[in-house]
Formats: structure tokens, C-alpha cells, sequence
């Protein structure tokens, strides 16, 4: 059993090739046993791990799945190693004893702004795994978007302003709270950030991120990072990427103890030049592509060279989500 290739209403077509890639199952596939498709996952791991390389997100639709647990053991049948959610902002609920966890709990009706991944983080993770449990019944969609796509955008929107952040770099502040904060897009807690019980495990945590830090009266802290990359080159794919959280950072950071304007600047201390920002977020939901949600459904991400974001939705959705060094 090989791996077949069907047609999805809403992808595009990037340098020539589908995005995302839809991977369908055969007829026999269709009506094999779990054991029967973990081990077609076995064998085509290479294969796909290639194409999701050279498309940058495949979906897999019409497979059986259906529970967390097949989820982790499809993941368990690859080469990816399990990464732990360690320094991410969003809420998130761990889900299996290993590797699952939910998706972004953010608020139904706010949208999640693109970014790539723990990008504000020094250790990033290599690929993002997504699987429907319960698809919202209107919205909710993950939007996917080619960081190499919107890289050029940039250039082309401000040149001087993509060559100074390429250059400089860009620093994040973001104040966490003591406690989890699930009305917020970014209230994951310092203890739930770190993994951590104490102040100082989060300190030791910190300190190895390369971040400064200083304790509130109210036993939040607040935090920068060190200077990170806002715009690299990917080897596998030759190309520049606008690899950072920029966007999301500006305009999604905004709570009770945070602001988005001022939670990102470059290396140098300098404040994102705004007009660009605001042109740079109307060139992401131009180029970007928005596909439904079916229950079943594993979208498969290289968080290297593709932007994701989510959509505001009504009624009940579940998504669930894993990350992977490489």
C-alpha cells in the first residue's frame, strides 16, 4: 500500500506543488485494521517525512483514526522524536502521558495570528502535528501559510525594515502569570511555561533560555528573551524564511498584563514599525490557505518553512496537537 494523492477544494499551489498535500487512503486502506495502518505509516514514513519536506503540510483524511491514543501511536511509528511544551504561552491541556496535548485553548472568538511555532523560544521544534477530534461546526479552521511566500511579501512591503530585523534580530517581553490564566491567549502560567513547581527551577529554566527576568509584587514574572533570528535561511528548501512570532506577538499578546506593540522589538530595542506590521497581516490572510476541519483529519506540519494560525469559531472543536524536534 503506497501512498495516494487526492484533491483538496481549498489548496493552492506553491512553486508547483500542492498545499497542503492531500494523502488519501487506498480502498484497501480504507477498510484495514488500526494495526493495519500503523503499519503502512511504518512504511512509508520516509516518503512521507519527503513530501512534507518538499509541500510543507500534508493532511491525511479518511484514515483510521480515531481517539488521542491512535494519534500518539500513528506518531509513535515515525522517526519524530517527542518534544515536551516547554516555554510556549498559549493554555494547553496535556492530554496522553506522552506526547499529546491540546491545541492553542484560546478564546472561540479571538483568532490566533500566524506564527511559527515556539519561535520565540531558542530551541524551536522541527514539526507540528495536528489531529480533529471534533470539528467546530462553523469556523475554527488552522490556516496555513509558506513562510518563504511571506518573506518576499516583506521584502517587497519595506526592504530597509526586513533588512533590520534580518540583521538585528528581535527580543520578546511577555509578563506570566502565577497562575494559569485561560481567558488569555498567552496566560500559560511560569510554572506550567517551564514545567517547574518553584521560583527557582524557573529561574535555572531562564537562565538556560538565555532570558532576563524580574519577579512581580504579585508573583508574576516578566521576561525577555535573547536576541533571535526574525528572518533565516532553511537549507533543506533554499530559501529565506520569516521564521520568528512577530506578527503574532504584535497583535495577538494583548491581555491584562501585556501589550503587543511594545512586547517584540529588534536586537536593538527598537518597536516593529507598525504600517508594515498592519500591511504584512493583510498579505498573510491573502496568501494563506483556510481548510475545514473534517473529524479524523492529521495535519502534518514543518515548522520550519510554513506560518500556522487559527480561526475564530462557534460551537465545540477539538483539536489536538504534538511537537517533535526533527
Amino acid at each position: 500500500m503506497s501512498v495516494v494523492i487526492g484533491k483538496l477544494a481549498e489548496q493552492k499551489q506553491v512553486d508547483g506543488l500542492d498545499f497542503p498535500l492531500l494523502v488519501i487512503p487506498n480502498e484497501e486502506l480504507k477498510n484495514a485494521s488500526k494495526a493495519a495502518f500503523l503499519n503502512w505509516i511504518s512504511e512509508n514514513k520516509a516518503e512521507l517525512h519527503q513530501r512534507l519536506i518538499d509541500h510543507g503540510a500534508i493532511l491525511l483524511r479518511g484514515f483510521p483514526l480515531e481517539s488521542a491514543a491512535e494519534f500518539e501511536q500513528m506518531l509513535d511509528n515515525t522517526d519524530y522524536i517527542n518534544m515536551p511544551y516547554v516555554g510556549g504561552a498559549a493554555p494547553r491541556e496535556q492530554v496522553t502521558a506522552s506526547r499529546i496535548v491540546t491545541a492553542n485553548e484560546s478564546p472561540a472568538t479571538e483568532k490566533i495570528p500566524f506564527h511559527h511555532e515556539m519561535a520565540q523560544v531558542p530551541t524551536p521544534p522541527g514539526y507540528i502535528f495536528f489531529y480533529c477530534e471534533t470539528a467546530s461546526p462553523k469556523g475554527g479552521a488552522t490556516s496555513i501559510l509558506h513562510s518563504g511566500e511571506i518573506c518576499k511579501s516583506l521584502f517587497d512591503l519595506n526592504p530597509n525594515f526586513a533588512k533590520k530585523i534580518e540583521q538585528d534580530g528581535v527580543r520578546y517581553v511577555r509578563v506570566m502569570p502565577a497562575v494559569t490564566d485561560n481567558t488569555s491567549a498567552i496566560g500559560r502560567s511560569w510554572k506550567d511555561t517551564f514545567q517547574v513547581s518553584t521560583k527557582e527551577e524557573a529561574e535555572a529554566k531562564m537562565q538556560e533560555a538565555g532570558m532576563s527576568w524580574e519577579w512581580l509584587e504579585n508573583g508574576d514574572v516578566r521576561t525577555q528573551t535573547k536576541t533571535l533570528s526574525a528572518i533565516r535561511f532553511d537549507e533543506e528548501t533554499e530559501q529565506k524564511v520569516f521564521f520568528n512570532s512577530v506578527v503574532a506577538v504584535y497583535t495577538g499578546w494583548n491581555d491584562s498584563r501585556n501589550s503587543g506593540k511594545t512586547a517584540v522589538e529588534t536586537g536593538l530595542g527598537e518597536l516593529m514599525d507598525d504600517a508594515t506590521i498592519q500591511a504584512l497581516v493583510a498579505q498573510m490572510d491573502d496568501k494563506c490557505v483556510n481548510f475545514k476541519w473534517q473529524n479524523g483529519d492529521v495535519l502534518w506540519v514543518n515548522n520550519h518553512t510554513v506560518l500556522h494560525a487559527r480561526q475564530p469559531f462557534e460551537g465545540d472543536r477539538r483539536i489536538l496537537a504534538s511537537i517533535s524536534f526533527k
